[in-house]
């Protein structure tokens, strides 16, 4: 299984990756959704994306829009860990194709718990 945690905080990068390796998962980082479509399409198969939602560059909901437009149509399962709390927000993200939604500060169950609601075999 190979996951993407695409965030800008470097402290947040480490501590899902270090998180995804304990349940199985290769992990490569990007530290926005430009750097992120860029590692996808320079042969990233990604089964998983980890993404947070307000970053420079091109935020996390732009990611997931351009992930789920034809041509591209990623079927990776996508997770928004945000700080964003509201429930409009959660309901933008997952109209936009998010498939779940994490709210930070979070644990490494929660995650565990995510991932397993998507179906990955942990």
């Amino acid at each position: 299984m190979k996951a993407l945690v695409v965030d800008d905080s470097r402290t947040i990068r480490m501590i899902l990756a270090k998180t995804l390796r304990g349940l199985g998962f290769e992990v490569t980082e990007a530290g926005d959704g430009e750097e992120a479509l860029a590692v996808l399409d320079g042969g990233f198969d990604a089964d998983l994306l980890l993404v947070d939602w307000n970053m420079p560059v091109m935020t996390g909901i732009e990611l997931v829009e351009a992930l789920r437009s034809a041509p591209r149509s990623s079927t990776a399962k996508v997770v928004m860990v945000t700080t964003e709390t509201e429930i409009p927000q959660v309901v933008r993200a997952l109209t936009a194709g998010a498939d779940e939604y994490v709210m930070k500060p979070f644990t490494a169950d929660v995650i565990q718990e995510k991932l397993q609601l998507l179906g990955f075999d942990l």
